[in-house]
């Protein structure tokens, strides 16, 4: 394989019609690694500020999916509660990884979130080559997840369909 032959690039290739070895591709083709979409979903960010609201639709098989990420590549820093407690945050002597049930984290906008897990923050890497863009969304998704686990929620934000469950079950 080391020895085989092949065209260096700019040299002539007498098999071409216009005897060039770069070609252009094919019309229509785009780039694997371009996301296309609209920018809250591909960036996290419309008109300069972070989105509020996850743009995706959410569903349990998603949330799930949001699981497995967070714990594959969120839970080993950032704890599988999310609480910034596991053995490498312990041995992290520089800085500790942040708590994402607790403030500031848990004010933060579903889209810095997103940005975090797309382009890195201090010390934690860039996870846009492992995780794309739906798969973000599913951890963002399950972030949020395991702040209302860690947190609560407050009865009267509930919609009311569950609102009166929830009454009807405690009862």
């Amino acid at each position: 394989m080391v020895n085989q032959a092949h065209y260096e690039y700019y040299e002539e290739a007498p098999f071409f019609e216009d005897r060039r070895v770069m070609r252009e591709p094919p019309p229509g083709t785009v780039p694997r690694e371009r996301v296309l979409g609209p920018p809250e979903l591909r960036t996290g960010m419309v008109d300069g500020k972070y989105v509020e609201a996850i743009p995706v639709p959410l569903s349990k098989p998603m949330l799930e999916v949001g699981r497995k990420r967070f714990e594959v590549f969120c839970a080993p820093c950032h704890g599988v509660g999310g609480d910034g407690v596991s053995v490498v945050a312990h041995n992290m002597e520089l800085r500790k990884p942040p708590s994402l049930v607790a403030a500031p984290v848990l004010d933060f906008p579903v889209g810095r979130i997103y940005q975090a897990i797309a382009q890195g923050y201090g010390l934690m890497p860039t996870y846009s080559q492992e995780l794309g863009v739906e798969d973000r969304w599913s951890v963002v998704a399950y972030v949020r997840a395991l702040q209302l686990q860690a947190n609560g929620v407050a009865v009267d934000t509930l919609p009311e369909p569950v609102r009166a469950r929830m009454q009807k079950e405690l009862r």
